[in-house]
């Protein structure tokens, strides 16, 4: 990642100006309270990481700075989003395999309203995951959205996903490299543009990873070892929320892992204009520019979740939640799908 004299952290969104170029902050772009946090943190101390790499290949390493800092690399952190990784070697290549805008695979069966949705809200979805901007509900909310993030992406990788790994829905690709860094990762979104922020991510993390222009209802191409998809089960309508998830096990091999991260309802889940209740199928979506849509969106409950995974041939399926705003679930595909 490039040095930036000034610039909104990665991990809290506060703007930074950083004294000169020789300024860790600047290269890691994160603010010095979250670089103070690196022992904490796997995203953080990813970052710093990298940021000394890149730092020392562009000859501005200055020898009195700690490599890391106290505990940081003995320490497994509770920290969320991206576990740590070896960072690529400076004098390497970044290589990641990106199929560019191709056309969608047969048997689209999005709402083209939701694709249109997702393709103008690219450039500011990850506001939502940062709580920047209309996002941000003050700080004893935002501390508990933060908190309730880390408690996701611990659980996420705590789970062990591994060999080839199937991400439905990836958007602006906020797990992808969570995910890339377990295994042979195969990114599919039927919005180019948020795809094409994952391919950014993907990059900036030097991180391999298959992407496809490619709807979330299209027939699987092949058999996974694990399939993962963050906050795409709430736009899947309750009448079709079984057929679904049959699909999602004919990805699978058997034994293979389902995963996904889910919306609970909470009035601070959302941008401060949107206030869907708990029981609406369909909810309007305002931009920052004022346009306007309308896209499927339903609050499952753990339990019809569990039932519908269990029709459709998973067995051992687990939903649960964070403290307000997630649900995290989990199965294991069976050695028949249902019929």
């Amino acid at each position: 990642m490039p040095f930036r004299a000034t610039f909104s952290c990665l991990w809290c969104g506060a703007p930074h100006s950083t004294r000169g170029p020789d300024d860790l902050e600047g290269w890691a772009q994160l603010c010095p309270d979250c670089l103070g946090r690196a022992g904490e943190n796997p995203f953080l101390r990813f970052r710093l990481r990298d940021a000394l790499a890149e730092r020392a290949s562009a000859g501005r390493h200055s020898p009195r700075e700690p490599a890391v800092p106290a505990g940081a690399a003995e320490s497994r952190p509770s920290g969320p989003v991206v576990p740590a990784v070896p960072p690529v070697a400076p004098a390497a290549p970044t290589v990641t395999a990106v199929v560019p805008a191709v056309a969608r695979a047969a048997g689209n069966d999005l709402d083209p309203q939701m694709v249109a949705y997702y393709e103008a809200r690219a450039d500011e979805y990850d506001d939502w995951y940062m709580r920047r901007g209309r996002y941000s509900h003050g700080p004893i909310d935002d501390m508990a959205w933060r908190s309730d993030l880390d408690t996701a992406g611990r659980w996420l990788d705590e789970l062990g996903l591994g060999g080839r790994i199937v991400e439905l829905a990836t958007g602006t690709g906020w797990w992808s490299p969570l995910l890339a860094g377990s295994g042979e990762l195969w990114c599919y979104d039927a919005a180019e543009a948020p795809l094409e922020l994952a391919r950014q991510r993907l990059v900036a993390h030097g991180l391999r990873a298959h992407l496809h222009i490619r709807d979330a209802w299209a027939e699987p191409e092949f058999q996974a070892d694990a399939l993962f998809m963050g906050f795409w089960l709430s736009h899947v309508p309750r009448p079709r929320l079984e057929a679904f998830f049959a699909l999602a096990r004919r990805w699978l091999r058997p034994g293979g892992t389902l995963a996904f991260i889910d919306s609970r309802h909470d009035p601070s889940s959302s941008a401060l204009d949107h206030r869907p209740g708990p029981d609406v199928s369909e909810v309007e979506r305002r931009l920052a520019d004022g346009r306007s849509f309308t896209i499927p969106k339903v609050f499952y409950r753990p339990e019809e979740l569990e039932a519908a995974l269990s029709v459709a041939g998973f067995d051992a399926p687990a939903v649960g939640s964070t403290a307000r705003f997630f649900l995290l679930g989990s199965a294991t595909a069976g050695e028949t799908p249902a019929a």
